[in-house]
């Protein structure tokens, strides 16, 4: 890990690019997204997970979490999926706030190779490199468009967790491989997240190793089991409330 008293922005960048415009991190021994579609799977982990776009129906304020920012991936899918969605129900949810939590922030260069294979959210890979700063550290936030803002939050996890001053509605919980970086899933930071989460919210989470489970158990949350994407074998789901003991 790098020094915490470096700042994030100076900190070794451990990306590397393979298979073309595949991004891959040394440091953690782990591509960035599903190698067989990463925009997919977010639509099927993270989306459906949480039973988005369903739950935008109600409330005028919806607000999403996020461990993990990586190259943008589930932003742009999900800012996609927004739109779409907000265009069918006009009178519907009026705003969407995601706040990512990032050690490594990528520069819009990075973000715009990474995300340029999927030419289903060009419209959202183009604006977000567009908005995003050259100066990656402490908070970033960006009006996406009028009823949507990203807050991307630079530093360690387990440290700003704990100092958020909101609650999500939803967590895409998409670090990096809990067998490669397990201080991402440890029971400390899942209690943060648990704590973080409003009345009758909801996690996601492409990870199903089980000291994840029990960890998100501990922590407060109801955890189900169900078929993971592209063929692997489980995806942990779950919400805030009486633990189920799943």
């Amino acid at each position: 890990m790098a020094d915490p008293d470096v700042p994030v922005e100076h900190a070794p960048n451990p990306l590397e690019w393979r298979e073309g415009d595949m991004p891959y991190s040394s440091q953690f021994g782990d591509h960035f997204y599903c190698q067989t579609d990463g925009r997919l799977e977010c639509g099927y982990v993270f989306l459906d997970g949480n039973g988005l776009p369903e739950r935008w129906g109600a409330g005028d304020f919806f607000r999403i979490g996020e461990l993990g920012f990586g190259t943008g991936l589930n932003l742009c899918e999900t800012w996609r999926q927004w739109r779409l969605w907000r265009a069918a129900h006009p009178q519907g949810c009026r705003h969407l706030h995601v706040t990512s939590f990032e050690l490594y922030p990528m520069t819009a260069a990075d973000i715009d190779r990474a995300l340029s294979h999927w030419p289903e959210i060009d419209r959202e890979r183009q604006a977000l490199a567009a908005l995003w700063p050259e100066t990656r550290l402490g908070r970033i936030t960006l009006s996406l468009s009028q009823d949507m803002t990203l807050t991307v939050i630079c530093g360690r996890a387990e440290h700003e967790v704990p100092a958020w001053e909101f609650q999500a509605d939803a967590w895409f919980l998409d670090g990096f491989a809990p067998s490669r970086n397990p201080d991402m899933w440890s029971l400390p930071l899942m209690q943060a997240v648990f704590e973080r989460t409003s009345a009758g919210g909801s996690f996601a989470t492409y990870a199903a190793a089980g000291f994840v489970r029990r960890n998100l158990q501990a922590a407060g949350f109801s955890v189900e089991r169900r078929p993971g994407f592209a063929g692997k074998r489980e995806m942990l789901f779950g919400r805030k409330g009486n633990a189920s003991g799943a």
